[in-house]
């Protein structure tokens, strides 16, 4: 305290408020305490960040790994001593390399025997259609043309469904029309196959051209068709093929009205080698590629097929983008 006398007798006291400077004190403390607090708990975030770090490495590269990208490993750290973590990208690392030789010996045992199989499937071709055409050969001619043609086509849906499951798949793309493409299948199927019911085909007018592979395409829609009048049932309405322009591109929608598609097992339909149930079994042709080289088709020019039920008989949606 200070105290101070005046000239006209009157005395003048200084003093600070002990109060005061106690809650001041107490607030700057608060304060520190609390910046401190900050301050370590983004240490500690960053520390623990930093240990995490690994785990985030090996879950993306599983992740790369799980959707066929073989491109990049796990990054091992302290590739020389490397610890709990580091071993186990090591171990990953050494799955993924394993994995991806298996894929490549696969892919190229199933090329080169596809390749193989033509020579011999153009011999007997060639034999059979040497076979005199007599009415007593004629019906087991025709029947093993019939089936040389069928494995003839497995074997060329096999080796596509290769090329296009590769992950850098060569597309020869050109602005296409659609509906003339479509067209010229569905007279070529309408040849081909005089006895079954003709295709309702429709499109919307003025549909812009589309950057496509026209090849790809045309294996798209023939399957598709094929499909839908291979499972549409006889006596049923005939198979329904509508092409329009919507907001996410150009829909490619192929309707059959027959037996429906169980709800579970619509999803596993584009799987390779998958057959839903009996009305889509063997007996009927096919050994389930159709829809799976459809679904490659359309993930290579950037689009996408989706199944549904069309009550009755199942719909089939392509969507392409425009550019």
């Amino acid at each position: 305290m200070l105290r101070k006398q005046t000239a006209d007798g009157h005395t003048i006291e200084f003093a600070l408020n002990r109060a005061v400077v106690d809650d001041a004190q107490r607030s700057r403390a608060v304060w520190f305490t609390l910046g401190g607090l900050l301050f370590l708990t983004a240490l500690a975030y960053w520390y623990v960040r930093r240990l995490l770090r690994p785990l985030d490495d090996i879950r993306q590269g599983a992740l790369r790994f799980g959707a066929g990208d073989f491109g990049a490993s796990i990054p091992v750290r302290h590739a020389l001593r490397p610890d709990e973590l580091g071993q186990l990208a090591a171990m990953i690392n050494t799955m993924e390399q394993d994995i991806h030789q298996m894929l490549e010996a696969k892919r190229a045992l199933l090329l080169a025997i596809s390749h193989e199989l033509r020579s011999p499937l153009t011999r007997a071709r060639l034999h059979t259609e040497l076979l005199p055409a007599t009415q007593a050969v004629q019906p087991q001619r025709d029947a093993l043309l019939r089936d040389l043609a069928e494995m003839a086509r497995l074997i060329t849906d096999l080796l596509e469904s290769e090329r296009l499951a590769g992950r850098d798949t060569a597309l020869h793309k050109e602005p296409t029309d659609l509906a003339a493409l479509a067209c010229t299948v569905v007279q070529e199927m309408k040849a081909c196959h005089p006895e079954c019911p003709a295709i309702d085909l429709q499109f919307d007018a003025g549909l812009p051209p589309v950057l496509i592979d026209a090849t790809r395409l045309r294996l798209l829609f023939r399957n598709l068709l094929d499909n839908a009048l291979r499972y549409g049932g006889r006596g049923k309405p005939a198979p329904q093929l509508h092409l329009r322009q919507a907001p996410a591109g150009l829909e490619i929608e192929v309707r059959d009205f027959g037996t429906n598609v169980p709800e579970d097992q619509i999803d596993r339909l584009v799987e390779p080698f998958h057959r839903a149930d009996p009305a889509r079994e063997r007996s009927t042709g096919g050994v389930g590629l159709g829809l799976y080289l459809c679904r490659l088709v359309a993930q290579a020019h950037g689009g996408r097929l989706v199944l549904g039920k069309a009550q009755p008989g199942l719909r089939a949606i392509v969507t392409l983008p425009l550019t």
